[in-house]
């Protein structure tokens, strides 16, 4: 894979660094210098690819602006499983952790400016700051209790209610991912997802 390191964003990796020390875990002045020394700043097109299938995922992401997509292929059709939009945390987690080529693919739906936080980096000043170790914990148990609500709300939760969950959780996702993504994500038939779309609409009039 090719990394883009970036230049001249609004928004610098200090901001990204409070943001994830407010959203994650109380850090000191000193603490934040060491979560910001191993921050990587990245850009991407429309439809660049981040990470391919058979790479090795050795980042945890987090969106500064953008929406990305992490999808697979099943019998020669793209599967979504996961998309992120801004503020959000994105990682091919299996291949992370067991340093392992993956079959996830994660790509730019739209221009993207991502925060790559390097695994080994990240574990290196974890083991100076307890306050470091805490925000990884918490981004990895986040992660998982995200994949088990979405795996949860596939096995046991109407077309209706997922569409509707989906709104309620991640507005901005439904507001600019195209359809094909949404109902991909949302395990249902294109056609289902405009049927269960136009129920909503009329519910809401």
């Amino acid at each position: 894979m090719i990394v883009r390191p970036m230049a001249n964003i609004s928004i610098t990796s200090r901001d990204v660094a409070r943001e994830l020390a407010r959203r994650y875990s109380t850090m000191t002045h000193e603490e934040l210098d060491m979560l910001e020394s191993i921050l990587v700043p990245m850009k991407y097109a429309k439809n660049e690819m981040i990470l391919r299938e058979g790479e090795t995922c050795t980042n945890i992401y987090w969106v500064v602006k953008g929406l990305v997509r992490q999808f697979y292929y099943k019998n020669g059709k793209e599967v979504t499983e996961y998309m992120a939009t801004e503020s959000s945390i994105v990682m091919c987690i299996e291949s992370l952790f067991m340093e392992q080529p993956t079959h996830l693919q994660i790509k730019a739906i739209e221009p993207s400016v991502l925060i790559a936080l390097p695994k080994a980096d990240l574990e290196a000043v974890a083991m100076k700051s307890v306050n470091i170790q805490i925000l990884y914990r918490k981004i990895l148990e986040e992660s998982l209790i995200l994949s088990q609500v979405h795996a949860d709300m596939l096995r046991f939760e109407s077309a209706q209610d997922r569409y509707q969950k989906l709104i309620k959780r991640q507005p901005q996702l439904v507001l600019r991912a195209p359809l094909v993504y949404i109902a991909s994500y949302l395990q249902m038939t294109p056609e289902t997802l405009s049927r269960v779309r136009t129920a909503a609409l009329m519910e809401n009039k």
